[in-house]
Parts: structure tokens; C-alpha cells; sequence
């Protein structure tokens, strides 16, 4: 039967349920795959990844089963395992339908955290039994994430699997929520002005994730005492027999008090894991001040925020849904503990690491919002407060306040057999894996900070470049001067959460009325006035264009240097810097360089934006200009002209003009590793190439890949860019006399601050 007609036959199947099986489906089915770290290509690469070479790294292991860490990927591979008894909304389903849910926590796990994992779907029911399962993976796993399995069992499984096992064993259904539960009420507690320690907090629900909440709660600050349980019988008391257990004994209060409705009285948290609708309104309404409510079922809450806000307009609400407002999703902690664990040797997850954990959370709620978490809420950005009480789960910052903390509380508690010892060095590791760009661009950043230079951006106005100020302010990267209307600024920053202001922290250029407008209407058209522009166009264009307006104060001497683009087309903003700022002395034509980093490897793309059809003698100066560049990142350029020709192996004008490129370069430039015309896959293949060409002059892989037009070059980007994942750093434009970059519309906030330090660097060894 075919998902169409499965579809077809299932009542209530809606569009996004059609959508999910054909995602699913195609183009391959399921969401993962296993991919080799390692090249085979070859009887050699067979024999050191196989037989006889893998005798060596197994006889380590065997003398020192420490080593495994070094010699397989079981350091970096954590088991999410499962027996489908408690999945998400559908209850026990069984093993083999879970597997769609565990394999999506595995892409969760490495997209969020870059750990590997293979999802296990156990046909186990007993506790003897699912215990024994996993314990006997221990040698292939560093951590073992426990998901779906009901309570009680969920309990006994994990305590008896941390007593047999010697490494993280965690159950994120319990712990993942408590910790991301404990983070936003510590948030409103602090907004309420209320302590945990005197909170009283009444749950609705006391299944596996409820009690953990409970426990963690309780370690740090509040009182049992103060603590009262309901769930489908009612209030958890003393005595009471049905559907108790041994865990939520330990919330049995002594009381006469047998409903919800009786206990909910004055009390400051409301913790629901329960059902939708059970928090009526009349409930709320007899609620401490500034309640708070954490309406975690789905999809339906126990009560709907709405409708909480307006019986208790002084609420502060959480729930599980991406829709609303403080969404409780485990994705904002469970990568991110196993990342610190797995990075330190961990041997188990400890209170502490999770106490480490929330304190991560939540002080990260109380600093600015990133462009990605703005992004995740929607138009508005929102900052800490009622309505921001945990990040967004797409916050890039959590990898890099939570696993550090981890680290360290590991190490605290004495669980961590590999301390990491240098913590920045972590700390760069960690940064690098959520931009990519961190690496490279370290020795751009190293020049830049401090300068003091003046980097001016057209698009003053924009979401992006607000983010990036703020950024470059607070790094001491440059001095931002921002071209837009005051008001729209100040009002814009403050609808994103942006503590800057213009004319206090950084300078504004206000279109609509700067006293220099006429000077610069003047400057303007001493550039171009011989270049078909009228002194009543150029008064128009002064006015209008921001891009000149930023050409003409870099010009003057008013700015160091200028990042524009992110509106309008890219030729255009070049014509606009080439009338104004000009060509540097030793450059005839501008030329655009692009960086695509990916997580193995960095190249650079030559030219991608400006030069459509550039001669021997472009191709030469653009090269010379582009290692010049590469240089003040700190690598030294290897450059490949490539060509649909391999060393002569087809002769048309497009070829002899690479030749003879390839020629002049090396008579201008002896000391540049340089070579060419050739494929593609000689450039970056240097086997391929030795068998070619063993006497070429290019040594190992090319960094740096010519083209012999802006077709070529632009196409090769792009496709490069989209089938790799790679992040996307420039274009750098080349040939200027002060320092001007024009983005590309898709830029994000933090490609604006990498632009600004690269134009910013440039500045600085321009002036030395």
C-alpha cells in the first residue's frame, strides 16, 4: 500500500501528516545514515582500516581500554534506546513505531551537538530484561540515552543502569524536562520576586517526568513540605494505595484535602504533566501573585495561555508548544549535557552536572536574544521577561554556555576521567562547531579588535546589521557608523532586545537630514560628474542611495570602511564604490573573492561576483590581489586555475588564456604555489594529480580555485555551498582603495560581523 493510499484510509490524516511520511520516504527512507570518517579508496586505505592494521589499534585497547577514546568514534556515540512503551502523545506503540521518534532524537543529537548515535528499539518489557539489553552495549556506547519507556519502570531501569554502567546513563523524558522546568521557574520565580525555597507548587500529573521535576526542585531549594501532588485519583497522600509508588510516596502529604481544586489555593507554581484543560480558570483565579503556570502537556496545555492571560493577566506561562511563548523542549539541554559529558570522560550524569545545566539555562534566558532565537519566535524579539523565561531552542549560545558547565561540574563531582584541561581551547573547538567561521576568521579578529576604525554600513536600518553592532560593540571590533533614520533605529532596537543606542554608542548618518548633505552632495559630484550625473541627480542620489552615502564619507575620510549590499542589486553597489572609492593603485578592476568553510576544510572562490569574462591578465592581478588576502587570514595560498582542460588535454581560447595566466603568474610571483589549467578534481585530488602531472608545481590540495569565468566561478559556489552545508563568508571584494564589501542578501547577522571585521582588518594594515 502506498502512502497516498495510507493516507487515504486513516481518518482525520491532514496535509502535515501526508507531508511527514513523504518526508520520511524520500529521497531515502528514514533520516539516517552511517558515514565514513575515514578514506578507502585504495588496497592501502583497505589494509590500514581493516585487515591487518586494525590488529595494532585493538591490541591498544586491549592493554588500555582508555584508548578507545582515541582510536574509535565510541568517545563521540551515544545509544538512544527505547521499547516504544511511552511515545510522545501515543502511548505504547512498541518498539518498531518508535524508531521514527528515536531516529529524529539522533538528528537532533548532531545537529545540535555534533554527537553521533544510533537509535536502538529494544523488544523488552521487563526491567531484568531491558537492563540487561543495555548493559551489555556498554563497550560500543559513551552514554546512553534512555527515551520512552513508561513510568514506573522508567525509574528502576535507569537507577539499576547507572549502578551497572560506567558511563552517562540518562532518561531525558525525566531528567531533560526537569532541568528545562527548574531553568524557567528559578526565571519567574526571580521576575515574581519570590524565592524556591518558600514557593508552594502543586503539580497536576506525577508520572516520570513530573517527579523528576519534583526531585530536582527539591535539590535546588524547595521544600517538600511546601510541595503538594495530584494526578488522575487526585491528591497524593498518606495512605493513599491506588496507583502509588514508591517514588511518588516521598510527595505523599498528610492531608485531608483530596482535589486539585482544594490544594490549588495560594499557591505560586502551577506544574502540569498531565492532561489538556485540567487548570480551569476558576482555579487560576485563587493563585499567589504572578503565578506561575507550566502547562507542559501536549498538544492540548491544561490551560491555554490565552485564556490564562486573560483570567490572570500577571501569569508567567510555560508550555510544550512551539506556537506560544517559554516552549519547554528538551532540545535546550539533552545535546548539550551529553556533549560536556562525553568530552570529559564522564562516567555518569550527577546532580550536580545538572544543577550546572539549569544555572546555563537560565542565566542565558537573561542575556540579548541571537538572530537565530529572534528568528524562532517570529518577527518580534523577544527579551527576558514573563514572555522570555528560557532561550529558544534554536539559540546557538546553548552549546556554548551548557556544555563548559557540564565539564566543569563533571570534573567537581569527580566523574570525569578526561578533564578537559584547556577550556578555551574547548571553549574555540565548541565556538567553531556553531559558526564555522570561528577558526578562520580568528587572526581577522585578533587585527581588528581594538583598532578603534570605522567601519560604515549602508543598511543601517536592517535587523541584521543591528545585531551584528551590537556584536562588534561589544568586542571592540570597530566603531559602527549606521546610515538610517534615527527614530526607525531606536525603535528597532528596542523591539529587538538591543541595549545600543544610536548617537550614544554609535554614530548615525540620517539620510533625511544630515548637516553634511551638501557636502557631500559635492563630493559626489566631483567623482562623477563627467560620468553622466547632473548636480540635480546627484543631490537626488546623496539623498536616496545609501551606498553612496557610505562610498562618499570612506571617500572622505569620514569612516575606514564600508559594508553594504544587503538591499538592491550587487553590480550596482559596485558601480556605486568603484565611481566613488576607486580602484587601488597596483589594481586595474575590482574582483570578489567568496570562503566556504565546511566542518573538514576551507576553500577559497576566485572571481564569484564582479569580472564576467576576465583575460590572462585579470586572471593574474585578481590571483595576486586574492593570496594577498588569503594571507592576512594566515594561510598560505595553494592556487589551482581550473579549466574544463587537464594540462592541455583540450585547446580552445578558454584554455590558453588559463595557460598563460598560469605562465605569468609564476614570472610575477616565483615564491606562489600555483599551477594549472585543470579539473577540478586534480585541484583538490593530489593523487589524481601526481598521476597526471607528477612533476607539478602545485603541491597537495589547492585552497585557492581560479576560474576562467564569473559562470564558473559562481555556479561552483553556489552548488559547492548548498551540497556541503558550508557557510559562506564574503564576498571579499578585491582591488579597492579603502577598504568596501558589498554582501549578498541572504547574509546572516553573523556574516555581517565577519565582513565588518574582515573590512575592519583591512583598514588596519592599510594605515600600519
Amino acid at each position: 500500500m502506498s502512502e497516498q493510499e495510507t493516507a487515504k484510509d486513516r481518518p482525520n490524516m491532514g496535509d502535515l501528516d501526508e507531508q511527514a511520511l513523504f518526508y520520511h520516504r524520500y529521497p531515502k527512507p528514514g533520516k539516517l545514515a552511517i558515514q565514513a570518517t575515514k578514506t578507502l579508496g585504495n588496497q592501502r586505505d583497505l589494509a590500514l582500516a581493516y585487515s591487518p592494521g586494525v590488529a595494532a589499534p585493538c591490541l591498544a585497547i586491549e592493554a588500555d581500554p582508555s584508548l578507545a577514546a582515541l582510536y574509535t568514534s565510541r568517545a563521540n556515540l551515544v545509544g538512544v534506546v527505547s521499547n516504544g512503551t511511552a511515545v510522545l502523545g501515543l502511548g505504547n506503540i512498541g518498539p518498531l513505531a518508535s524508531k521514527p521518534v528515536m531516529e529524529g532524537k539522533a538528528v537532533l543529537f548532531k545537529k545540535f551537538a555534533d554527537i553521533d548515535v544510533f537509535d536502538i528499539e529494544i523488544d523488552a518489557h521487563e526491567i531484568d530484561h531491558i537492563c540487561d539489553v543495555v548493559a551489555a552495549m556498554e563497550p560500543t556506547f559513551g552514554g546512553i540515552n534512555l527515551e520512552d519507556i513508561k513510568a514506573p519502570e522508567c525509574f528502576e531501569v535507569e537507577s539499576r543502569l547507572r549502578e551497572r554502567m560506567a558511563i552517562p546513563v540518562f532518561h531525558d523524558d525525566q531528567h531533560g524536562t526537569a532541568i528545562i522546568v527548574a531553568a524557567a521557574i528559578r526565571n519567574g520565580l526571580m521576575l515574581a520576586g519570590k524565592s524556591l525555597e518558600n514557593a508552594k507548587i502543586v503539580t497536576s500529573g506525577a508520572g516520570a517526568a513530573a517527579i523528576a521535576c519534583l526531585n530536582l526542585l527539591v535539590e535546588l531549594g524547595a521544600k517538600r513540605e511546601n510541595i503538594t501532588c495530584t494526578d488522575i485519583e487526585g491528591v497524593v497522600y498518606e495512605g493513599r494505595e491506588k496507583r502509588m509508588d514508591r517514588w511518588m510516596a516521598v510527595y505523599a502529604k498528610k492531608t485531608d484535602k483530596r482535589t486539585l481544586a482544594e490544594v490549588i489555593d495560594g499557591a505560586d507554581v502551577f506544574l502540569g504533566l498531565s492532561a489538556g484543560g485540567v487548570l480551569k480558570p476558576e482555579l487560576l483565579e485563587k493563585m499567589a501573585a504572578k503565578p506561575m503556570i507550566m502547562a507542559l502537556a501536549n498538544p492540548k496545555p491544561e490551560i491555554m495561555p490565552d485564556l490564562a492571560k486573560q483570567v490572570r493577566p500577571d501569569a508567567m506561562i510555560c508550555t510544550g508548544r512551539s506556537d506560544f511563548p517559554n516552549q519547554v523542549n528538551n532540545v535546550l539541554c539533552f545535546p548539550y549535557i551529553f556533549r560536556g559529558a562525553l568530552d570529559c570522560g564522564a562516567t555518569g550524569i550527577t546532580e550536580g552536572m545538572k544543577t550546572a545545566a539549569v544555572d546555563a539555562i537560565a542565566a542565558l534566558a537573561r542575556e540579548e536574544v541571537s538572530e537565530v532565537a529572534a528568528k524562532a519566535y517570529g518577527s518580534d524579539t523577544p527579551v527576558f521577561g514573563p514572555d522570555y523565561l528560557i532561550p529558544a531552542p534554536f539559540d546557538p549560545r546553548l552549546i556554548l554556555k551548557i556544555a563548559p558547565a557540564v565539564a566543569r561540574a563533571a570534573v567537581a563531582d569527580g566523574v570525569a576521567t578526561r578533564p578537559i584541561e584547556d577550556m578555551p581551547a574547548y571553549l574555540d573547538r565548541l565556538n567553531r562547531f556553531v559558526f564555522r567561521s570561528g577558526l578562520i576568521m580568528k587572526p581577522i579578529f585578533r587585527i581588528a579588535t581594538d583598532s578603534g576604525k570605522r567601519v560604515i554600513f549602508s543598511d543601517g536600518e536592517d535587523e541584521r546589521v543591528l545585531r551584528a553592532a551590537q556584536v562588534l560593540l561589544e568586542e571592540k571590533i570597530c566603531a559602527p557608523i549606521l546610515i538610517g533614520r534615527p527614530g526607525v533605529i531606536a525603535a528597532r532596537l528596542e523591539r529587538y532586545g538591543l541595549r545600543i543606542r544610536p548617537n550614544e554608542d554609535f554614530e548615525v548618518i540620517n539620510p533625511e537630514d544630515d548637516p553634511r548633505y551638501r557636502d557631500y552632495v559635492d563630493h559626489y559630484f566631483s567623482k562623477v560628474g563627467r560620468k553622466g550625473v547632473n548636480p540635480d541627480t546627484a543631490r537626488t542620489i546623496v539623498r536616496t542611495n545609501t551606498t553612496v552615502i557610505g562610498a562618499v564619507a570612506v571617500s572622505r575620510g569620514e569612516a575606514d570602511a564600508l559594508v553594504c549590499g544587503l538591499e538592491g542589486r550587487f553590480p550596482h553597489h559596485v558601480r556605486d564604490i568603484s565611481q566613488v572609492v576607486g580602484v587601488r593603485d597596483e589594481a586595474h578592476k575590482f574582483a570578489a573573492m567568496s570562503l566556504l568553510i565546511s566542518q573538514e576544510d576551507t576553500k577559497f572562490f576566485l572571481d564569484t561576483y564582479v569580472q564576467r569574462d576576465p583575460s590572462a591578465e585579470d586572471l593574474v592581478e585578481m590571483t595576486l590581489l586574492a593570496a594577498a588576502e588569503m594571507r592576512r587570514f594566515g594561510i598560505e595560498p595553494k592556487v589551482a586555475l581550473v579549466s574544463h582542460s587537464n594540462f592541455g588535454s583540450d585547446d580552445t581560447s578558454a584554455t590558453r588564456k588559463m595557460r598563460d595566466a598560469v605562465k605569468m603568474l609564476k614570472a610575477r610571483a616565483p615564491e606562489l604555489e600555483v599551477d594549472g589549467e585543470m579539473h577540478g578534481d586534480s585541484a583538490l585530488n593530489t593523487t589524481m594529480r601526481e598521476r597526471t602531472m607528477p612533476q607539478s608545481t602545485l603541491k597537495g590540495e589547492a585552497n585557492l580555485l581560479v576560474f576562467p569565468n564569473i559562470d564558473a566561478a559562481n555556479i561552483t559556489l553556489n552548488v559547492v555551498k548548498e551540497m556541503t552545508g558550508a557557510l559562506h563568508v564574503g564576498p571579499i571584494l578585491l582591488g579597492v582603495s579603502s577598504p568596501a564589501h558589498v554582501m549578498t542578501p541572504s547574509v546572516t547577522s553573523r556574516g555581517v560581523v565577519n565582513m565588518a571585521a574582515i573590512a575592519t582588518a583591512q583598514a588596519v594594515q592599510l594605515s600600519d
